[in-house]
């Protein structure tokens, strides 16, 4: 019989999945047999699963109707699916990517009730991710009774940070109680890492900056391979503008706001996690490649916004590196918004970033000229691959 690990990321209204062979080859990123993605979960969406195999080609692509539409529902249409192509294939465990670990969990975890209840009791702290994530541990938990569940984090990644770069200026207290600065959009980091290592072995093990750059947007200062720096802190909320995030904010406005403006705590969330950013500033979208199409001058002044923020602090983790020998772009908009990332590059010129604007728009890995100082390029991130593989080294012990 044939062993497999189903990896699972769920989100507000979908669910990402990938099969892996549970026999995994020592470090290396192993690849999916197959992955694919339920969107549009929840009441009053149109919800479709949509399956492809190792080369992207289509297996499946069904409509979700019923109690299909919900988080199990999907689950259990994507098990139907998966039942039906027969052969003598087992799960031998589920893995999840779970966003925000605290800080007791910098490694990869056995979900067992407690460790749930203390995930459950992080959720204030991402509000958009966590409880999604959960819903779909408890879902996998229902589909595979018995089958190990094991918890992926994205913090994790950001563990090797010194004191000095987690800590808030607040009294030490609040900090020893968990007021810190943890990072997010680990697993990305992760899956870069590793194949830079394998693409650019001479540069990988120096100073690096990645730039995941998506609806939810994040950037990371590495040498050896370990993260220095990164832009998201306590929430991901912090550090860039993106989609529907505000990115960094006086901590005052919240103040302001709540004093001035009689909001709610629960107002104040919501505009800052879901009215924000990209959608706030443009009045028209959170998706880039709308606001690239849009002859709205406030999309063209949001897009500003967000090449101005990433330069920033492209400039701020090279400080905290003490230098920079590579930039690397990932994320939905980091690998497919070649015109951005030329924008973004020029604007780091004084850093010693020389585009190759034919290779950027050709989508090569490789963004900049031979004799460019620091060196650019763009790799696309697989956080289920690294999920695999952290689940196959737990379930070796």
């Amino acid at each position: 019989m044939t062993e497999s690990l189903l990896t699972l990321n769920a989100g507000s209204s979908s669910i990402k999945v990938a099969l892996f062979a549970a026999a995994g080859d020592g470090d290396a990123l192993p690849s999916a047999r197959w992955s694919g993605q339920a969107d549009g979960l929840g009441a009053g969406l149109k919800a479709r699963l949509r399956i492809r195999d190792a080369e992207g080609r289509t297996l499946h692509d069904a409509t979700l109707d019923g109690e299909h539409r919900s988080h199990q529902g999907a689950l259990a249409a994507l098990l139907e699916w998966h039942a039906q192509q027969g052969g003598d294939d087992r799960i031998a465990a589920v893995s999840h990517r779970i966003v925000h670990g605290g800080v007791n969990f910098v490694a990869p975890v056995r979900i067992d009730d407690a460790v749930l209840a203390e995930l459950a009791a992080l959720e204030p702290l991402a509000p958009l991710h966590q409880p999604h994530n959960l819903a779909g541990v408890r879902a996998a938990m229902k589909a595979f009774d018995g089958v190990p569940q094991v918890a992926c984090f994205d913090t994790a990644f950001h563990s090797t940070q010194t004191e000095v770069n987690r800590r808030f200026a607040l009294p030490r207290a609040l900090h020893d109680a968990g007021v810190r600065r943890y990072g997010f959009h680990g697993l990305s980091y992760e899956s870069i890492v590793a194949q830079f290592t394998r693409l650019a072995p001479e540069l990988a093990d120096k100073r690096v900056i990645v730039a995941h750059l998506g609806n939810g947007a994040s950037m990371c200062a590495m040498a050896q391979g370990r993260s220095v720096a990164t832009t998201m802190s306590f929430s991901p909320l912090d550090g860039l503008t993106m989609g529907t995030r505000c990115g960094h904010l006086d901590a005052a406005v919240v103040l302001y706001l709540m004093r001035s403006q009689g909001m709610s705590a629960e107002q104040v969330e919501t505009l800052l996690f879901r009215e924000s950013g990209l959608l706030g500033l443009s009045g028209v979208s959170s998706d880039m490649r709308e606001l690239e199409a849009s002859a709205a001058p406030e999309a063209a002044e949001a897009i500003a916004h967000f090449v101005e923020q990433v330069v920033q602090h492209m400039g701020s983790l090279a400080a905290a590196l003490r230098g920079v020998d590579a930039v690397i772009f990932t994320g939905g908009i980091g690998e497919n918004a070649s015109a951005l990332r030329e924008r973004i590059l020029e604007e780091c010129d004084w850093l010693g970033v020389h585009v190759d604007a034919a290779a950027n728009g050709a989508g090569h890995a490789r963004l900049t000229t031979p004799e460019s100082p620091v060196s650019a390029w763009v790799l696309r991130t697989d956080e289920e691959a690294v999920i695999a593989r952290h689940t196959a080294q737990v379930l070796r012990g």
